[in-house]
């Protein structure tokens, strides 16, 4: 007799909760969990995860699949990752609440921040929202290959409050920021998880325009953290710049989530420019969590990886008039061109000339940062497998090897600039920041970053790296990973329904072959709207990813299933907790 809907049998169950691993059966009806031990009824579905974990579904807290919800069902490359809940809305951008009249200023922005491209944008947005609230209703009515939460956009809320005069970076009034808190506790109260903001410059618009969120003042965060507390729900995430005041600004968020009891998240990476500021920001986190506050830092747990290739939209050559001037051909007519040795002599003399606003373009030649991907990339790289340092063994000019590298597998070679993370050639400072008691990972930016960055597999490269594969220094244990991966990634967010493997919890299940688990390369794939380009990067070793109690992947297929919905708002734990 078939007693469940779905047991997986003979696996080694880390639970989520950090305790050792155990051998049990999982048993599930009903979209939960409903017993974990010795199972005797059988399933209407079964799996044999003998040899292989069973863990909780993991929680991605940073994604910007604002755009990507409304026109697909599918949020890779975070579920080709075991991910079962998305957090969108992150770093102030997305697109409601939004006035027709300003669509075109968050189209614009949105591609500057997170490069997608304006054409994608364009066609893929169907705009059947104007109100934030809308905005969730619309995705209430979609259903995915994972559960979505979301932020209210705080770019997006300042300019339908003020119009042109947000992006002119102008300060709200007190009626603007009476209006934009209102609309906020409105969204609080739909079912967003709270706000994001940017104080960032490095977050512009494509026409360069300063993301609109660096000109709010204290008295315009404290009037959105008011309307939190008065909804009394959501959480107030920020990014920051490592400038001249950083602090200041930092101070500034920790001083509103205190006063108006808000819990607060910001990305922690160790910044190259100024590689001591993490250790302060750690600091300043443990000082206001034990005074009572909840701040999580989000580490992102490698080098924040900045691809370059021919296909992509930078390379160390990017911005040479040559290259330019041949950027729109197909790639076999460039590669064939660029093989010309009177054309590599040509660019390789030409000034390379980046926009100084672009912090990313500036650092594409720093070839000392710079490595080849291949099979089995190691996300730790030994410094002497660097562009730099292997043409300082060959006697050669390291924008010349750069150069031939880019040619490899006919122009398809991509190649790795540790923009962030890896100031001493070392993860040492990111593993200190991962075992901090309020660190979770994050800063993956599914969705986002489509021609530059690929991070969104950054929960398979903790289980491999991190749990198994590292060499140049301890790894951390299993329990812990899949703690911070799933139930601190679910309290931070309120999201007391899920993260942990026990009867009455959301049955977001993943069965993991560890032993053959590895990182697919990074490719290009045309799967967007107006056949828009991204960089993609699947896994192997995923035997099976539930979401509700439904196999969503098998074998890293996708099954077909949709169970995931739109979340609203922090979810209570469950009531019944045993058999």
């Amino acid at each position: 007799m078939n007693n469940f809907d779905l047991v997986i049998r003979n696996g080694t169950v880390i639970d989520g909760s950090g305790r050792p691993p155990q051998q049990a059966d999982v048993a599930v009806s009903g979209g939960v969990i409903v017993k974990v031990g010795d199972v005797t009824g059988g399933g209407r579905q079964e799996i044999d995860a003998r040899g292989q974990l069973v863990t909780p579904g993991f929680i991605d807290v940073h994604t910007h699949y604002d755009g990507q919800a409304t026109w697909a069902n599918r949020l890779v490359p975070s579920t080709n990752h075991g991910v079962t809940t998305v957090v969108m809305g992150n770093c102030g951008v997305g697109f409601a609440p939004c006035k027709p009249e300003q669509r075109d200023m968050l189209i614009k922005l949105m591609e500057g921040v997170e490069d997608i491209p304006n054409v994608v944008l364009t066609e893929g947005l169907d705009w059947q929202w104007t109100t934030y609230p809308e905005y969730l209703d619309y995705l209430g009515r979609r259903r995915f290959d994972a559960d979505i939460c979301s932020y209210v956009p705080h770019a997006a809320l300042r300019t339908y409050v003020m119009g042109e005069r947000a992006f002119h970076r102008e300060p709200a009034t007190s009626e603007e920021i009476e209006k934009m808190a209102a609309l906020l506790e409105e969204s609080i109260r739909a079912g967003a998880f709270g706000f994001g903001t940017s104080q960032t410059m490095f977050h512009r618009s494509s026409d360069g325009q300063l993301t609109p969120t660096l000109a709010a003042t204290e008295e315009e965060y404290a009037g959105l953290a008011a309307a939190l507390d008065r909804a009394g729900a959501g959480l107030i995430q920020f990014v920051i710049d490592y400038n001249d005041n950083w602090e200041q600004v930092l101070d500034m968020g920790l001083r509103q989530a205190k006063a108006f009891h808000r819990p607060f998240s910001m990305s922690l990476v160790q910044s190259h420019g100024n590689p001591k500021a993490w250790r302060t920001v750690v600091n300043k986190f443990d000082t206001f969590n034990a005074a009572g506050g909840e701040a999580t830092m989000q580490v992102l747990p490698r080098p924040l990886g900045v691809l370059l290739g021919l296909e992509l939209t930078l390379s160390p050559f990017y911005s040479t008039e040559t290259y330019l001037s041949m950027a729109d051909r197909p790639l076999a007519d460039r590669v064939r061109e660029l093989r010309r040795p009177e054309v590599k002599a040509r660019i390789l003399a030409e000034s390379n000339d980046p926009d100084p606003d672009m912090a990313i373009g500036m650092r594409v030649r720093d070839f000392d940062q710079l490595y080849e991907m291949g099979e089995g990339f190691d996300y730790e790289p030994a410094r002497g497998s660097s562009i730099g340092a292997q043409a300082e063994r060959l006697g050669v000019a390291p924008e010349s090897l750069a150069y031939d590298k880019l040619l490899d597998k006919g122009g398809r070679n991509i190649l790795y600039l540790a923009f962030s993370n890896y100031a001493d050639y070392t993860l040492e400072p990111t593993r200190e920041m991962l075992l901090n008691a309020r660190a979770v990972p994050g800063l993956g930016d599914g969705g986002a970053h489509l021609g530059v960055i690929c991070d969104g597999s950054i929960y398979t490269h903790l289980l491999t790296h991190w749990g198994r594969d590292r060499v140049q220094g301890e790894r951390l244990s299993l329990p812990y990973l899949i703690h911070v991966m799933t139930k601190r990634c679910a309290e931070m967010m309120g999201l007391q329904d899920r993260g942990l493997i026990a009867p009455g919890y959301r049955a977001d299940l993943n069965v993991i072959d560890l032993q053959n688990l590895e990182l697919e390369l990074p490719r290009v794939v045309r799967d967007l709207p107006a056949g828009g380009r991204r960089l993609m990067q699947d896994a192997r070793g995923y035997t099976a990813t539930i979401v509700n109690g439904i196999v969503v992947t098998r074998g890293g297929q996708h099954t077909g299933a949709l169970p995931g919905n739109l979340v609203r708002g922090p979810q209570p734990a469950p009531s019944r907790l045993s058999a």
